[in-house]
């Protein structure tokens, strides 16, 4: 058993804030937390006095392992142009995991990311949650096929008008997505179709019975809401990917309770989409009570710089305490893994990073991170 003792510890929880406290973990879990509790005999004792423990960061988009570092030709395998509508596609079965970026996701605290392919397709294939630390690759998988990926937008526009085929406007990105949901919701229980057509359609159907969110990438106010015309359609969950141009429809977002992975906002508006980017963004969706998480869209940002994206959302306004929620329990709510993860609580994963000061203090160092109860130190 471990006992981690004398840390500020933001639990992110009900408990708030806990001045010199003492968070006992026995494997894989945490079994006490609190300003009183003894230390069983026996324990290894980690002393972070004066320093800050939080649960560790989850980064709700990326392509972490699918678009390398280094290798950006070699290793790129975030987007399969061959055709528009590919559900079948796992990023699981494209992610290097020695990748650089696991390592440096614990250097900025990120304990766990969602990695998916990219936007080039209308539905791009499948979302797999992962670990950043484990004692073998293969355990780094925490969950597979846990969202299907899909794109609104100028991003399948473009790819497919250079390959002179549809879709080639935003009408046709709508109508080949509609398409798609609606083969597979008037199939959802018929035996009789083809082995490969059942396959490849397979992830649809889950989505079509609400077992896995569409999670679809739309930054203009107009392209989410042609999301959210098929959501209600379909009657299916949704998570916005990025989500620039929110806060025009924000009524309509809480309306139907759809959570947004909210920006990258740390770049520059490399195209007409990120037109009104702003940390600004996240103060305001706030406000109007659309739940969200801040993303890095890794390589877009490194993937270490996600606390950095928390800190300048507060430089423009968000709560301090919502910025911390937006990198961690709130993504783990959004992605309903919050029984188990996002905050410093009795029986939740031994997800945990302490700082050497305050985690939005860009002077700030991880000194320990720890996932399932695995160990790192910087």
């Amino acid at each position: 058993m471990l006992a981690i003792k004398g840390a500020r510890v933001l639990t992110m929880a009900e408990a708030g804030l806990l001045e010199n406290a003492v968070v006992l973990v026995d494997g894989d879990l945490i079994t006490e937390v609190g300003e009183n509790i003894t230390i069983p005999e026996g324990c290894t004792i980690y002393d972070a006095a004066g320093k800050y423990l939080l649960p560790g960061f989850i980064d709700s988009h990326t392509h972490i392992g699918l678009e390398e570092e280094i290798y950006r030709i070699e290793g790129s395998d975030v987007n399969e142009i061959a055709e528009p509508i590919a559900p079948q596609l796992r990023a699981l079965d494209g992610i290097n995991f020695w990748d650089l970026a696991f390592a440096d996701a614990l250097k900025g605290g990120v304990t766990r990311s969602l990695s998916m392919p990219g936007s080039a397709n209308l539905i791009g294939g499948q979302a797999v949650f992962l670990k950043h630390l484990a004692s073998a690759p293969q355990d780094m998988v925490y969950k597979q096929s846990c969202g299907l990926k899909a794109a609104l937008g100028e991003n399948p526009k473009r790819v497919y008008a250079e390959q002179k085929k549809s879709p080639v406007t935003r009408m046709a990105n709508a109508s080949l997505m509609r398409e798609a949901l609606y083969s597979a919701a008037m199939n959802i229980d018929r035996e009789d179709n083809q082995a490969s057509e059942l396959f490849r359609m397979e992830p649809v159907r889950r989505v079509i019975k609400k077992e896995i969110p569409l999670l679809v990438h739309a930054h203009r106010a107009d392209d989410i809401m042609t999301a959210l015309r098929i959501k209600d359609e379909f009657d299916i969950d949704m998570v916005i990917q990025h989500g620039t141009e929110a806060v025009t429809i924000a009524d309509e977002l809480r309306k139907r309770n759809v959570a947004v992975f909210l920006g990258p906002f740390l770049i520059n508006r490399a195209k007409v989409e990120l037109k009104e980017a702003s940390f600004r963004t996240a103060a305001l969706l706030a406000e109007r009570g659309v739940k969200f998480s801040l993303i890095t869209d890794h390589p877009v940002v490194p993937i270490e710089h996600l606390r950095v994206c928390a800190a300048l959302a507060v430089r423009e306004g968000l709560d301090e305490d919502a910025a911390l929620r937006a990198i961690s329990s709130w993504p783990a709510e959004i992605l309903k893994v919050s029984q188990e993860l996002g905050s410093v609580s009795r029986g939740q994963k031994a997800d945990l990073v302490v700082y050497s000061g305050h985690p939005l203090d860009f002077r700030s160092r991880v000194e320990m991170a720890m996932v399932d109860g695995l160990t790192w130190r910087g």
